[in-house]
């Protein structure tokens, strides 16, 4: 067996607000292995992007904290380092691609300044060939007249080409590791595809690791191989993305899979929202928190939270009526 580049057990992460304490990630595990793609789904408020920045440590403390658990990088457990020791790993070994690049790219700073700077303070290259490495960084993630591009602003891409600017400034130091935080949001159906491809393309090529995250299991099926299902801070179903397709488990991971527009001709089935909304994870129920939602739910389920446990071989799920099928 390859042992896992990352390995997260029981993280959770908390938040005080004025409506008292929330758990925004409660107890997730999960693994990544060398070269493979994860992708975390679930809707809007499930825990997803801040599993994200709790693992590169980016949570405002106050009012955030990670409360609990291991995340081992490489044999070396994160939350237990120095900010120093941190700093050296962010945008070096592991990098992240966030939601909204033009929030991300410093507007008065040139493109190329800012994919050379990575090189330049983890790797120590002098500004010359940082430089030049960026330029050749611009042409890997095909931005057309990569050496004009250095010299502009963030303001004068389109959103396309800014995703692809923030790909080359993740790929710049060679990471172990790549997050990308809904990478694709803003960008219309047919870009969207493109900065995919192009993202999964670049990671094969240079074996690195990625976390996708993402609220469209459309999007999954073409670019993961493992699938975690969030939903209320919590990982509910876990598979290799085949077995999550074929065999969906808990239903709200079947939910997910009903709203998703089918591609393959068949119009017999109708989309089929998930009614409800998602639960306030500072009121969370006793319970199983999709119960409210859930058109299968039981009085068992209103009862008690159920444990993440394997239904299948290499197949979780955290659902009290899969465990008495």
């Amino acid at each position: 067996m390859t042992t896992p580049l990352l390995q997260v057990r029981g993280l959770t992460t908390r938040f005080r607000t004025e409506r008292g304490t929330v758990k925004a990630v409660d107890n997730v595990s999960f693994d990544v292995a060398p070269g493979e793609t994860l992708a975390i789904v679930g809707e809007s408020g499930s825990g997803k992007s801040v599993t994200a920045l709790s693992l590169l440590r980016l949570i405002p403390n106050p009012p955030g904290v990670i409360e609990s658990g291991e995340i081992l990088f490489e044999g070396k457990d994160l939350t237990k380092i120095s900010d120093a020791e941190m700093r050296a790993i962010r945008g070096n070994r592991i990098a992240m691609i966030f939601q909204e690049p033009m929030s991300s790219l410093n507007p008065v700073l040139t493109v190329g300044m800012q994919i050379a700077e990575p090189i330049n303070v983890h790797r120590g290259t002098p500004w010359s060939k940082a430089m030049e490495a960026a330029k050749a960084l611009l042409e890997k993630v095909r931005i057309p007249d990569a050496a004009k591009r250095l010299d502009t602003f963030p303001h004068q891409y389109s959103g396309g080409m800014r995703q692809r600017a923030m790909i080359a400034m993740a790929l710049a130091c060679k990471p172990r590791l790549i997050i990308a935080d809904e990478p694709t949001t803003a960008l219309d159906v047919t870009v969207q595809a493109q900065i995919l491809d192009l993202l999964k393309e670049l990671t094969r090529e240079t074996q690195a690791s990625l976390i996708l995250i993402t609220h469209d299991l459309g999007v999954v099926a073409r670019y993961a191989d493992q699938v975690a299902v969030m939903y209320g801070g919590r990982i509910v179903e876990q598979a290799a993305a085949r077995d999550l397709y074929k065999n969906p488990r808990h239903p709200y991971t079947r939910g997910l899979l009903s709203s998703v527009p089918r591609l393959d001709g068949d119009t017999s089935k109708r989309l089929v929202p998930i009614e409800g909304q998602p639960p306030d994870l500072s009121r969370l129920p006793a319970g199983c928190s999709f119960a409210p939602r859930c058109k299968q739910a039981s009085s068992e389920c209103l009862k008690q939270q159920p444990a993440l446990r394997e239904r299948a071989p290499n197949h979780l799920s955290a659902c009290i009526l899969d465990a008495i099928q």
